[in-house]
């Protein structure tokens, strides 16, 4: 994929809005060619230099930028010359569905293999001991507590699980 292509994929500007925030999105929707500086970017994109700055380190943390550094023989300053190096994301994204899809086996394991009860009035969940240990009365408004089905749930997330796998090409026997 090419790099303007993965600028305009909507998963991806999704994916990097979610790694920076709104304050870095400039930074990470820009990415210039080349090596550039905090100091530069921040200037080109009227940014204030601690939003620069953040923006840059998350996606260094993110394998999608890297710095060198570079000492100023007079000053003897450090200057951190930038690349962006955006040809990580796909591996990235597909790193982000398969932990999503571990989250979610297990979650739909605990949906299906527990017992739940509802209070109506207060919306609040217990398993079947935090139940029983109540009385089967909620603790907040002393509402009797009831038996709940979450079959649509476990359904849904079956579903969903299904539609991971598909994606992401893993054959799974149940």
């Amino acid at each position: 994929m090419a790099f303007e292509d993965l600028l305009n994929d909507p998963v991806i500007q999704k994916y990097l809005h979610e790694l920076v925030g709104p304050t870095g999105m400039p930074v990470a929707a820009a990415p210039p060619e080349g090596e550039v500086t905090d100091e530069e970017l921040a200037e080109d994109l009227g940014l204030e230099l601690n939003d620069v700055r953040r923006a840059l380190f998350i996606l260094y943390e993110n394998d999608l930028a890297s710095y060198r550094r570079v000492r100023d023989e007079d000053s003897g300053w450090l200057t951190y010359l930038w690349t962006f190096e955006y040809e990580n994301i796909p591996e990235n994204l597909e790193e982000e569905m398969y932990a999503l899809l571990d989250a979610l086996e297990e979650r739909e394991e605990y949906e299906r293999t527990h017992e739940f009860y509802l209070c109506e009035v207060c919306s609040i969940r217990f398993e079947f001991g935090e139940a029983m240990d109540l009385g089967f009365e909620c603790p907040e408004c002393g509402s009797p507590i009831e038996s709940m089905d979450n079959d649509r749930l476990v359904e849904s997330m079956e579903r969903r699980l299904d539609d991971l796998r598909d994606e992401l090409n893993v054959d799974v026997t149940r």
